[in-house]
């Protein structure tokens, strides 16, 4: 009985705290956010084209709400449930690449 309600508390925490964020206003997944450095890059090629371009839509469309300080209507906005990780998986795995590497150089 108690975990589940910890479970519970800590899922609303969850939606609580991406609601309040503001990224989904604008249609943005929690992965459009992250900072470009060279692992995310390398994530991002190796994503199927069509995943880059409904990003890339995604950024555009943000970029466009802000300018015009505006954002979606509330039915078009990012939901908790919808918002899946589509890029953190390939970085994490990038990170490991490069670490391995620097590894494999150091000792060699």
């Amino acid at each position: 009985m108690a975990l589940r309600t910890t479970a519970v508390l800590c899922n609303s925490l969850s939606k609580w705290a991406y609601n309040l964020s503001g990224f989904n206003k604008y249609g943005l997944h929690r992965d459009d956010c992250l900072y470009e450095n060279e692992d995310v890059q390398e994530a991002l090629r190796r994503l199927p084209g069509h995943v880059v371009d409904e990003r890339n839509f995604r950024m555009i469309r943000a970029i466009q709400l802000s300018l015009q300080k505006s954002i979606l209507p509330k039915e078009e906005w990012t939901k908790f449930e919808e918002d899946k990780l589509y890029l953190t998986p390939i970085v994490e795995q990038v990170k490991k690449e490069r670490k391995e590497r620097e590894e494999w150089e150091k000792e060699y």
